[in-house]
């Protein structure tokens, strides 16, 4: 009873994490437009399942206690480049966070596969509000490619 019993728990912990292990990461680049004295460093961790892409996003080295947005855009036209292009961004995939005194931020959000079937790049601005307004062209970047 005690090996069944253990073997259940053992197959819904493996269960649970299922989703987490089809997850693609990406590295972020600090932006050109970043404020002097931001360095941001992290990751996005991007996933699929049932229609709907899970994004969440690790950064340090940004401002303290300071709003930011991050969102998808589509491929622009001013560069091959995708964090240079200045394409468009894809509102329905905006995630909005203030970050905490040391200067770090995670951001998390899902949004309808359908909506990011161009998205070539995720962008981080810092805000001028917590509704997410962005302040700048962008202080952190990652291409992506993301599953269709």
């Amino acid at each position: 009873m005690k090996k069944l019993l253990l073997l259940s728990v053992g197959a819904f912990a493996l269960a649970a994490c299922a989703p987490m292990m089809g997850m693609d990461m990406y590295t972020f680049s600090p932006q050109p437009s970043a404020p002097s004295g931001i360095v941001p460093v992290g990751t996005a961790s991007i996933g699929e399942s049932a229609g709907m892409t899970s994004t969440v996003i690790k950064l340090s080295g940004l401002a303290a206690n300071t709003p930011y947005v991050a969102h998808y855009h589509n491929r622009g036209i001013d560069s091959t480049s995708p964090c240079a292009s200045n394409g468009s961004a894809i509102m329905e995939s905006k995630m909005v966070g203030v970050t905490d005194a040391g200067g770090m931020l995670t951001l998390s959000g899902s949004v309808a596969d359908s909506a990011l079937m161009d998205a070539t790049y995720l962008n981080v601005h810092t805000a001028s509000d917590t509704a997410g307004t962005p302040a700048d062209p962008g202080v952190a970047c990652t291409p992506v490619m993301v599953k269709r």
